[in-house]
Order: C-alpha cells, then structure tokens, then sequence
C-alpha cells in the first residue's frame, strides 16, 4: 500500500455511503462514484433490523433514523372493499415483524449515511466507470466523463444489475430469478389512507401494496408472477402499458394505483433475484452489497446486509496490511450471513401471491390465524428475517 490510502467507491445508495463512512474513520481517502445525477430522496420502504441497527448504533446514525422513520404502525392483509382481514401491528423487538421498529424510506437513509461521512469524502454524481485495469499495486479506472485515476482499492456496490461488476468478473456472478416482477411508484395520499400498510392479492400472482411515507404521499407496490426474462428491456411506455394490462379489473385500489402512471416519473420496474457470486474480490476490486450478494426484496435483509456488509469489509481492510487477506476476512465473516439471509421462506415468493381465488383465501385464512393473540408469536417469526444471526467484530481500536 502506498502512504495515502485511496479508495473508489462505485455506488452512492446504502452500501456506499456506510463504506465511506467506516474507511475514513480508519483514515483512509474515499471517493464515491454515482452514476445518477443527484441522490434520489424517497423511494420505497426498507427497514433498518437486527445488526444493520447495530452497526446504525456504532455510527451515531439510531437516533436520526428513528426521527425520519415513516411511522407505519403496521401491516394489514385487506379485502377489495378495504377492510381488515388481518392486522400485525409494528414491531417493538429488534428483528421481528412485517413492520419493524425502525422503518425509513430508502432514498431518507441514504441521505442520513452520505451527511454522517466528512468532507473529506469525494462524491462524483452523473459519472460512471467504463474501464478498470487492475495492476499489482493499484488499480486504474477510467470514466465516462474526466481523465482517468489510480486507487488503492475499488469496491462495486452499485447494485444487482451491476454493469461494473462485469468488467472484472465477467458473467461468473448469476442471478438467481425469482419468479416475481415488482414495480414501485409514488401516488398521492387521500383521505381515506391511513398509517397502516396494505396488503391485497388479486388472482393471476398479482398482489398490491400501500405504504405511507414521511412526503404527505403513499408509496405504492404492484407485483406479479413473472417467467425470468419475459419482460427484460421494455421502455418506460412498455412497462407502464404492460402494468395497465394486467392489472386492470384487479380490484381493490388498482385503478388509482394505474390512474398515477402517467403523472409520476418516478416508476421502478424490476425483476426480483438474488446475486450468486463464487467470490467477492478480485486483485484490489471487491464487491459490497446487492452487486456481490443481493437476496432480493422478499428477504427482507436489504438495509442489513448493506450496513453490516460494509462495516465488515472496512473494518477488515483497516486490520489488514495485504487487502488480500482483507478481503479473505471479509468474506469469512459474511458468507454464514449473506447465506443465511438468502434461505427464503418454503415457497417464496409463490406462497405470498397466489394464482387462484382458492390460494388467496387459504393466505388470507393463514394471516388471520397468524394475526389472532393465540398464534401472534408464530405469525410474527413469519415476518422476522435473521437480521441478527452474526457476531459483529469490534473495529473500534482500529479509528484514527
């Protein structure tokens, strides 16, 4: 390693942003590299649970998410004229329940994350890296736009579908597809909603979400059963021609979800899958996050495997003269986890949307059963991810 440590980070959401924060603790200079213009404020819920809290803790950053938490106070399984079939009320445990504690819009959290790193931090908005030539003692990377630059250490945490991650890997890491399209839209609240989210299965696979937000607005889900690659590369228009068509007559809050399209710009349209990588590192690149182990929405590990992820790999590079045993150590200590997070429930996502009338009533029966006071234990070890199931190395001596 040369006397001053650099490192480029690729990806400026969850991942990115903790990583920064933990390597300049250990005195290390970062730059991040976002390919999106700006940082994108709002989007979907994510939940913050078990050791990602802890390591929230250990970066001053529990307090500041509980005060930006989109105060859902629970999940209600619902029937197409809007009333309850069953109720879970927000979890008061660490790791439990289909409503954690600490509930955060994606784009909130990362906001929180990119103002906790110093200015020392480098952020390079409306770039991308293009071409990355790795060499013994550094690691030369080129970009869309400026000349090029020589780091220490590259780390790809920009997602699943990860476009840099293929520069150094190649097609060894897959994507395990799931099944299941999701798409995500902002549509405007009305009076008639609530702080509880809403859960409604229609048949064919479809399934519909409603989710308050901290914007005065309602963050919306629509999902449904899908073969891999049947709706790969289709346009803005396509996608939102596509989600006219199978979900009109849906029922339930459908139309209003549909009748928000053409007025929103900020449609996600995506298939679920999980990233299967034989390794994480390569000379002086690693992979952090969903672009090394995504396990997808359903698991509910997202924000944990970020956080917990990107703690881990600092902390090891900081403890490490060789980044080469570094990244041996960080992939030692989260490989148990990320396999751990990405073992879904018997019948993911299948059992959650069912094709027929007679599968959604048998999921409904089973949510009111869960939901009832006898059963509320078991209905809440449904819903609870193994967002704590890792022993979190103490880096602390380690900051500068």
């Amino acid at each position: 390693m040369t006397d001053t440590k650099t490192v480029l980070i690729s990806g400026a959401s969850i991942a990115g942003p903790a990583l920064a924060y933990w390597l300049a603790e250990y005195g290390w200079n970062v730059t991040i590299v976002e390919r999106a213009n700006e940082l994108r404020d709002g989007e979907q819920n994510i939940d913050v649970r078990g050791a990602g809290r802890t390591v929230a803790r250990r970066m001053n950053l529990e307090d500041a998410i509980r005060g930006a938490t989109t105060g859902e106070l629970g999940t209600e399984f619902v029937r197409s004229d809007g009333s309850a079939i069953a109720r879970f009320p927000a979890s008061t445990s660490d790791t439990s329940g289909a409503t954690a504690e600490l509930e955060i819009l994606r784009g909130d959290l990362a906001r929180l994350l990119v103002d906790a790193t110093p200015d020392t931090v480098e952020y390079v908005f409306g770039n991308s890296i293009t071409a990355i030539d790795d060499q013994p003692d550094h690691v030369r990377v080129s970009f869309d736009h400026g000349d090029d630059r020589a780091f220490d250490l590259l780390v790809i945490v920009d997602g699943m579908n990860s476009r840099t991650r293929r520069l150094v890997f190649g097609t060894a890491p897959t994507i395990r597809p799931l099944g299941l399209n999701t798409s995500y839209l902002t549509i405007p609240r009305t009076s008639a909603d609530s702080d509880w989210a809403k859960w409604f299965n229609a048949p064919g696979g479809r399934t519909m979400t409603l989710r308050p937000d901290t914007k005065g607005t309602i963050r919306a889900t629509m999902s449904f059963l899908s073969p891999p690659g049947a709706h790969d590369a289709l346009t803005p228009d396509q996608q939102k021609n596509l989600l006219r068509d199978k979900f009109a007559h849906a029922g339930w809050e459908a139309q209003r979800i549909l009748d928000s399209l053409d007025q929103k710009e900020d449609l996600y349209f995506e298939h679920i899958g999980q990233v299967k990588a034989p390794t994480w590192a390569s000379g002086r690149v690693a992979l952090l996050g969903d672009a090394a182990y995504c396990a997808s929405p359903i698991s509910g590990m997202g924000t944990s495997l970020a956080l917990v992820g990107a703690y881990v790999l600092a902390g090891e590079i900081a403890a490490h003269v060789d980044h080469r045993d570094a990244f041996r150590g960080y992939e030692r200590i989260m490989r148990p986890y990320v396999n751990q997070a990405q073992q879904l429930p018997p019948g993911a996502p299948r059992i959650a949307n069912p094709r027929t009338r007679i599968g959604i009533v048998a999921l409904n029966a089973a949510a009111k059963i869960g939901a009832s006071r006898a059963f509320s234990a078991i209905g809440g070890k449904f819903f609870s991810p193994p967002a704590d199931k890792i022993d979190l190395p103490d880096y602390s001596h380690l900051v500068h």
